[in-house]
């Protein structure tokens, strides 16, 4: 499913809070289609959060190319997706928002030092910075969990940052047995980032195990 399609229907029937997306990779859908869709989709730009990222070669430069066409002709918010201290400089540069995925507490924080390193460069505030968070409760979404982070390793841009932090993709993530676990893992977040983003991993999908995990960590 189009991703920003998805969220026009979550734009009907949320009528206040922000509407993200993360990430539309510039590599395989450039600016123009990326205007097209959101006007297609009537979008509300005062709310939309629109993620961009690339992780191929030339991705700098695609991504400082990629948010100069955008935001010509899109007055909303840009957030780009972030791994290497490169790319975090960029985005500090030219980004409303920063997102990062797969990273330990303790890497955010020293991306976070690179994205404003970025910004002041620029002479520009620091956008705000993201981060995807996964979690997971219970041994088979650990298990799910496990498989998602084999299948992300696989990705070259990926596995340098798994290599780059010296661990495996599951110890950027919490995997919990109990739900008290879970507030405790959180805690780790504070400070290293402006807002995380939850990223539940459930066994089956089920409406239950979300509402299950988000009130866990909603006692964070």
């Amino acid at each position: 499913t189009d991703g920003l399609a998805a969220l026009a229907l979550a734009a009907k029937e949320a009528r206040r809070i922000d509407l993200g997306i993360g990430v539309i990779p510039l590599h395989t859908r450039g600016p123009d289609s990326i205007v097209q869709g959101v006007q297609a989709n009537a979008l509300p730009l005062d709310r939309l959060l629109l993620g961009v990222g690339s992780p191929n070669p030339d991705a700098l430069k695609r991504v400082r190319a990629g948010i100069a066409l955008l935001r010509a002709r899109l007055s909303t918010r840009l957030i780009v997706a972030a791994l290497g201290p490169q790319m975090c400089r960029v985005a500090g540069e030219v980004a409303d928002g920063v997102l990062f995925n797969w990273l330990t507490p303790e890497h955010a924080r020293r991306s976070a030092e690179s994205v404003r390193a970025g910004a002041a460069s620029a002479g520009r505030p620091a956008p705000k910075v993201f981060a995807y968070v996964r979690v997971a409760l219970g041994a088979a979404a650990c298990e799910r969990l496990a498989e998602e982070g084999a299948r992300y390793a696989a990705i070259p841009a990926y596995a340098d940052n798994f290599a780059r932090m010296g661990v495996k993709p599951v110890e950027t993530a919490i995997a919990a047995q109990s739900p008290d676990a879970i507030p405790r893992a959180l805690d780790a977040w504070r400070g290293a980032v402006d807002e995380i983003v939850l990223r539940a991993v459930t066994a089956k999908d089920t409406v239950e195990e979300n509402v299950a995990l988000v009130r866990a960590a909603k006692s964070a």
